[in-house]
């Protein structure tokens, strides 16, 4: 629902019923849709929905989670009707070489686009909880879901990344119980079958991927090439969505980054977390001598080392969505 025609909602303060609700229908809604922006239009419009019929809503029949998550299905199923399959650039065709030449971009709709933590994850909890939500953001494991037709898309998602017993999915899906079984059943089998990534499960911040990351933010900003080489893996993937084009493997990267000349000379990298994994906002610096947003990196760290980079270049839209600065005032550091 566009923003301008939601003035009959009443704005909350965090204590309202519903509002309580947001992050949780959010992670939700963009494990669905794989967009946050299309995932935070379904969550208002969910909520809207909600409000207009909190009269109605009887939770001697339904929880109140179980009567959002029904609502936010509707809402998503009908979002989805029509719309492309999301995908990474790497399920969209074969590696490049190394070159100038990146092809035209592809619509923003093309992409699995990345999400702040703080807005799907909840705050506190059980760490192990905490940490088995994050592997079900992360940028490979939303891009699987997406293989997955809609209503099993959402019955996986229900079932086994939201814990929700078989009985409360039926009744929120208006469907049996051997219906829900049946399609959890093929969506895992079709989840299988999917391109994933192979990135270690989450583990929380130890000192060694601390290490790695402030190696590689030194060396990425000093443009340090052989340095940077050396904290990939040799089979380590880049891409740069909007543009489908992507590069596997250590030699190709360095190829690649040394034929472009020095672009990102002068850059800063400022630590931020996307899709339960360590990413980077990162600035180039303009004529002014100020830094602008230019790039939104998310890293997939596995067995020591980084496996993959994505530079989401829309940083026009996404910086806002991280709370990040529209302009670093201080100069880059220059060595």
């Amino acid at each position: 629902m566009p923003r301008e025609e939601r003035a009959g909602m009443p704005e909350t303060d965090g204590s309202d019923p519903l509002e309580r609700h947001r992050v949780a229908l959010t992670g939700y809604c963009y494990r669905m849709l794989g967009s946050p922006f299309e995932a935070e239009d379904a969550v208002q419009e969910t909520l809207v929905r909600a409000w207009r019929s909190l009269d109605r809503f009887d939770e001697d029949r339904a929880p109140m989670r179980s009567w959002l998550y029904a609502i936010a299905t509707n809402v998503c199923l009908d979002l989805l009707r029509g719309a492309r399959r999301r995908a990474r650039a790497i399920d969209l065709g074969p590696s490049a070489q190394a070159g100038p030449d990146l092809g035209p971009p592809l619509p923003p709709d093309a992409f699995v686009r990345p999400v702040p933590d703080g807005r799907v994850l909840p705050a506190g909890g059980d760490p192990a909880d905490l940490a088995a939500q994050r592997d079900t953001i992360r940028l490979a494991f939303i891009a699987a879901l997406q293989h997955l037709p809609p209503r099993q898309r959402a019955v996986l998602i229900l079932r086994d990344v939201l814990c929700c017993p078989a009985d409360e999915v039926a009744r929120l899906l208006d469907v049996s119980v051997a219906s829900v079984t049946s399609a959890l059943q093929r969506a895992r089998t079709k989840l299988k079958a999917a391109s994933l990534s192979a990135e270690d499960p989450y583990q929380p911040m130890d000192e060694a991927q601390r290490l790695l990351l402030a190696r590689y933010c030194d060396a990425f900003e000093r443009y340090d090439v052989e340095a940077m080489m050396a904290l990939l893996h040799e089979d380590a993937v880049m891409s740069m969505p909007p543009f489908p084009w992507w590069l596997r493997g250590r030699a190709e990267i360095r190829r690649a980054l040394l034929s472009a000349g020095r672009p990102c000379a002068g850059a800063r990298l400022v630590p931020c977390a996307a899709n339960g994994s360590p990413a980077f906002a990162q600035y180039r610096p303009g004529p002014d001598g100020r830094q602008a947003p230019f790039a939104l990196v998310v890293l997939t760290l596995s067995g020591g080392l980084i496996a993959e980079v994505t530079n989401h270049l829309d940083a026009d839209r996404l910086f806002p969505l991280f709370g990040l600065p529209g302009v670093l005032e201080s100069p880059a550091r220059v060595r």
